[in-house]
């Protein structure tokens, strides 16, 4: 599984949300794709004032702070299942 998070370097809320995130990178295994949407004048425009933004493909997880349970949540919906 891949999120992806949606970032500016100088965005002191960007750079917490990503350390919030590790421990839960640790414990799913899924991939953290960061993009500053800076450098992206589409990106710039669809996230400018939501950043730090937290997506699994299109759907929008959280933005400004990590919602940990929502995320919890969301991450054990996507957990596979252990066959028997």
């Amino acid at each position: 599984m891949k999120l992806t998070l949606m970032f500016r370097e100088y965005c002191s809320l960007c750079h917490k949300m990503r350390e919030q995130l590790k421990p839960y990178q640790e414990e799913f295994g899924f991939e953290l794709e960061i993009f500053d949407v800076d450098e992206d004048p589409v990106l710039e425009e669809q996230y400018n004032e939501l950043v730090p933004v937290l997506l699994d493909g299109d759907e929008e997880i959280c933005h400004w702070f990590l919602d940990e349970e929502k995320l919890k949540v969301w991450l054990e919906g996507k957990k596979p299942i252990a066959r028997a």
